[in-house]
């Protein structure tokens, strides 16, 4: 009887290997011919640009694209149309560069990044998508939820722009964190009331969810962290530790008015944490408070100076819609400017 126990997990052992080898083999084999396919698009498009320039909705340019669209048809079947052309040629001139291309993208994401206008805003996209590996629903989710808008609302916008354009972010924490967060996978509807408890649980039962709008980099570690100090209990709310900038993350709900005594309890968090729970080679923890609102004199004058480890940022339980999200990193800059000109009159 053991003996045949003992055979039948290694034929399952054995068909589980089997069976990842064959999934990946599958992967390499899409994302091949993915690739193939979006190079192909583009050197369709080059051709197109190059034949017909600037004219390809003139009378030549229309009559030009209608006969290619029609022999390509009838020998390679549908996905030629001429509306589809026109975007291989748009998809040319958005991507002149074919080394630029992002093997990791397939044709539906370059298709949805081609309705962004602006080219750095698109440049961001394009490299934190495939960096990240983001599905097409994911790409359409960050850039609903104004994702770059938000990173660059961030306190230190000249180094997340600057950083935006290398490869690897460096240890300077203002890039990781945002402002609003947008929490709509929630779904919990406006104006409804949620106790922190159920809030906490509500983003552990989406924890997929929630990584993806922390950003990248970002592993779930502990939820009600506990440490005692002289015999009472301290409960951090939600630990994550980002490998890319080498820190612990440590994020307080606050489901009111964020208070300064929200902001010196996190302090207190992340003096705990450096001092006693830091691994070697860690860069120090930060903290962020997520509040349901918050006042940007009241955390201008609770932290220090110089501060670089504790942040607050309000969150959405909803996704709000792109006016709402503009009206609030105005109001945010606004409150910035404000605290700056009373500190430099005070």
């Amino acid at each position: 009887m053991s003996n045949d126990f003992q055979i039948n997990e290694i034929v399952e052992s054995t068909y589980s290997t089997i069976r990842d080898c064959v999934i990946s083999a599958q992967n390499k084999v899409a994302q091949a011919v993915n690739s193939a396919m979006v190079i192909a698009y583009w050197e369709i498009g080059r051709q197109i640009y190059e034949s017909c320039g600037e004219s390809e909705r003139a009378d030549y340019g229309k009559g030009f694209l209608e006969f290619i669209s029609n022999k390509l048809t009838s020998e390679f079947g549908s996905g030629f149309t001429v509306r589809n052309l026109r975007a291989m040629r748009q998809f040319y001139l958005f991507y002149p560069k074919r080394h630029t291309l992002c093997a990791e993208l397939s044709w539906s994401h370059y298709r949805r990044l081609m309705r962004i206008r602006d080219e750095e805003e698109r440049n961001f996209y394009t490299l934190e998508c495939a960096k990240s590996a983001w599905s097409v629903r994911q790409l359409e989710r960050q850039i609903n939820t104004m994702f770059y808008q938000r990173l660059l609302a961030s306190q230190d916008k000249e180094a997340v722009s600057a950083e935006i354009q290398t490869s690897e972010p460096k240890p300077q924490y203002e890039k990781i964190v945002r402002d609003p967060y947008v929490m709509e996978f929630l779904q919990i509807q406006p104006d409804t009331h949620v106790y922190e408890s159920d809030l906490e649980q509500a983003l552990i039962d989406h924890l997929q969810h929630f990584l993806l709008e922390l950003g990248r980099g970002f592993s779930f570690v502990s939820r009600q962290k506990r440490f005692v100090l002289d015999g009472q209990n301290f409960f951090i709310d939600l630990v994550f530790y980002n490998y890319i900038l080498k820190c612990f993350v440590l994020i307080d709900l606050k489901t009111d008015t964020l208070t300064h005594q929200d902001l010196g309890q996190m302090q207190m968090y992340v003096n705990y944490y450096t001092r006693e729970l830091m691994n070697e080679g860690d860069n120090p923890p930060i903290g962020i408070v997520l509040c349901a609102e918050k006042n940007d004199a009241v955390v201008k004058y609770t932290l220090p100076e110089g501060n670089s480890q504790i942040f607050a940022s309000k969150y959405f339980t909803y996704l709000p819609t792109e006016e709402e999200l503009k009206r609030e990193l105005r109001l945010d800059e606004f409150n910035k400017l404000d605290t700056d000109d009373t500190q430099r009159n005070g």
